[in-house]
């Protein structure tokens, strides 16, 4: 083939193409149970897709063919419901789970082995050309439903973004972040280092990953504690009231004898 039609189609010529194609199909059959076959995924996975066709735009963009980069990316956007901008970096391994309506900025950078699910935005936050507008994603995150990461900073390797969370600031290695604006809970000891050998958790967190009902279960775990010694300490005052022979008015008619704090009930409406 002449060299300039070489140059048009530079991804048939890529000696990792279809190794990396490979890779992306098995990542899909690892995360999603839901993928029977590597056939399905190939045919019928449009995450994958978006994936395979951005490679080629990205290609184009950065070698001065930003009119063609870009008319891939828009015909990936209306096959897949995919937007990712042709000059965004995106890494090994990267799963875009049903993903329709997620859109991905120019500057913005996708770590290997990352998972992003339908609804999200990596997008920016300011106007200015040739800045670093918009999120770097490190190994390993897991962005779920809806969430917006909106900004310039770094998202830490294993780190997780919760269902509809809007992130404005960095997230440590290994933290989640929930919430609108997102609240930023520390990383646990098992999955800090963010390695594939962690287990993967699909929609990026769980229930005990909520730092308001984290805090409510504190506060009630507290209140019964305190509530038990209360009882305690009336209980030793009208013993030992009684074993000396006092009255036993000194010990107040309203004294919380005995405890009452529903604290199981109270913690199951929060949130076990």
């Amino acid at each position: 083939m002449p060299a300039h039609l070489r140059l048009c189609f530079p991804y048939r010529y890529h000696p990792k193409m279809f190794a990396r194609i490979r890779s992306d199909i098995q990542c899909i059959l690892e995360r999603d149970p839901a993928a029977h076959s590597a056939w399905e995924v190939l045919t019928l996975y449009p995450g994958l897709h978006a994936v395979v066709l951005h490679r080629p735009a990205h290609w184009c963009w950065n070698h001065g063919l930003r009119w063609l980069g870009g008319f891939i990316s828009h015909f990936s956007r209306w096959m897949t419901g995919i937007e990712i901008h042709p000059a965004a970096k995106v890494g090994e391994r990267v799963f875009f789970d049903h993903a329709m309506g997620v859109v991905v900025g120019e500057t913005a950078e996708i770590g290997d082995g990352c998972t992003i699910y339908q609804g999200v935005t990596l997008g920016g936050t300011s106007l200015y050309k040739g800045t670093k507008r918009h999120p770097t994603l490190g190994r390993n995150v897991v962005v779920s439903a809806g969430a917006k990461v909106l900004g310039g900073f770094t998202v830490g390797d294993g780190a997780r973004i919760g269902a509809n969370a809007v992130v404005i600031k960095p997230v440590p290695a290994g933290a989640t972040a929930v919430g609108i604006p997102a609240r930023i809970i520390p990383a646990k000891a098992d999955r800090a280092s963010g390695e594939n050998g962690e287990t993967f958790l699909a929609y990026g967190v769980t229930q005990s990953d909520d730092p308001l009902s984290l805090a409510m279960r504190g506060l009630i775990d507290n209140a019964s504690s305190q509530e038990h010694q209360i009882a305690l300490l009336w209980q030793a005052i009208e013993t030992l009231s009684a074993e000396r022979g006092k009255k036993s008015d000194c010990v107040p008619g309203d004294a919380a004898r005995d405890e009452c704090f529903e604290a199981e009930k109270l913690t199951e409406l929060v949130g076990k």
